[in-house]
């Protein structure tokens, strides 16, 4: 084999150099391909809706080893891509495999930031990929959704666009939400740091100093100075960051942002229906867990419609006839920590067990888009452990 490698070097430089080239960057995706399935793999923030715990920005490393590797159902991908490359899908799905998970080192935790597959990602509307096709379909109806917005892509349950949320309820828990936190199971929800509501400030009648802002860590791009208030009508806060602000000097009042009322916004929020249910005042909800049976009535259809349909693959108007359905696989319900500015679980519904992609462990890097390179590099978050 060796002098075979001699002679083809000798003879033949260049074709050697190539082969070579080949075969290690064939053995280079090899190895990443199977890191990225099986072990971690990098995702980046791409919104504020989990501030101040994860930034815009924020590259993670999310461990694929916690909740145990999902095996891919898409398989016929190109390496390193998602679902897109280019203008066009990254994949084929030629050949679909069933759900499969290997053994984790736990299971999904109340309180973990997860990363999921957007359950309502399995439609897209290519003109418009950040808007949720099925809520564009509720409010302007089918119609408008498919002849006015372009063409309508639809991807499997492993191609949906990546989300990243907290964790707030598990399978079999009740959750509530009152004045904006969260209850589980008649017990209110562990406050963590990162979580911020949107309060109302008003001030003397100028603008809080930018400097002060940044200091105290304010995410001034959400940030919007009315004079007539004079003030911030909705200025996102952590509990700690709260109490900074009340402190300073041209601070007059700070009262939260409560929606007290669903004012006819029923089909803007999960399940779509005269709940009378706000982003501040929700539920009770139950979270389906697996094996649990649950009497089918018409009135709770809406809660569970979707997961007997498009998750669990089975027939509506049967378990419909039926009068109850059990289920096959636990759901979660998520909510970003921004609690104000987050499409969440109380938009659309319970997030399925096989969505479940994993759990974000440390940020490698944390860049601010909206300064210049040196001074955009968050070095605080540099290895910051999540």
């Amino acid at each position: 084999m060796k002098n075979w490698k001699k002679r083809l070097r000798a003879k033949h430089r260049i074709l050697y150099w190539v082969l070579d080239w080949v075969d290690a960057i064939l053995f280079a995706v090899v190895v990443v391909t199977v890191i990225n399935v099986f072990v971690f793999q990098s995702f980046k923030i791409p919104s504020s809706s989990m501030e101040s715990s994860l930034y815009t920005g924020d590259h993670l490393f999310v461990s694929k080893l916690t909740y145990g590797p999902r095996m891919p159902q898409t398989p016929l991908t190109i390496p390193f891509t998602h679902n897109v490359i280019g203008s066009g899908e990254s994949y084929s799905t030629a050949i679909q495999w069933g759900y499969h998970r290997l053994k984790g080192l736990r299971d999904v935790r109340n309180g973990d930031c997860v990363v999921f597959n957007f359950p309502n990602g399995d439609t897209v509307i290519c003109n418009a990929p950040q808007q949720d096709y099925h809520a564009v379909v509720r409010m302007a109806g089918r119609e408008y959704a498919q002849s006015r917005m372009g063409e309508i892509k639809v991807r499997p349950s492993d191609k949906k666009d990546h989300y990243v949320k907290r964790c707030v309820a598990i399978p079999g828990d009740t959750l509530t939400v009152k004045d904006g936190f969260v209850w589980i199971n008649g017990r209110q929800q562990e406050i963590y740091p990162g979580v911020q509501l949107s309060y109302t400030v008003v001030t003397t009648g100028q603008k809080i100093n930018d400097r002060i802002l940044d200091k105290i860590g304010v995410n001034r791009q959400e940030l919007y100075f009315d004079e007539a208030l004079p003030g911030y009508p909705e200025m996102p806060l952590t509990a700690k960051q709260l109490e900074e602000v009340k402190a300073l000097a041209n601070t007059v009042s700070v009262q939260a942002a409560l929606d007290f009322d669903s004012n006819g916004h029923e089909l803007e929020l999960f399940p779509f229906t005269e709940t009378g249910w706000t982003r501040d005042f929700y539920g009770p909800i139950w979270i389906p867990e697996k094996g649990a049976t649950v009497e089918l009535t018409e009135e709770n259809l809406p809660l569970y419609e979707r997961i007997i349909s498009d998750y669990e693959h089975q027939d509506v108007q049967k378990a419909l006839k039926e009068g109850k359905y059990t289920f096959s696989q636990d759901y979660y319900f998520m909510m970003g920590d921004n609690r104000h500015n987050s499409l969440d679980s109380r938009y659309w519904g319970f997030v399925p067990e096989d969505h479940i992609v994993g759990r974000p462990v440390v940020i490698w890097l944390s860049t601010d888009s909206g300064k210049k390179f040196p001074r955009n590099i968050r070095w605080n978050r540099f290895l910051k452990f999540v």
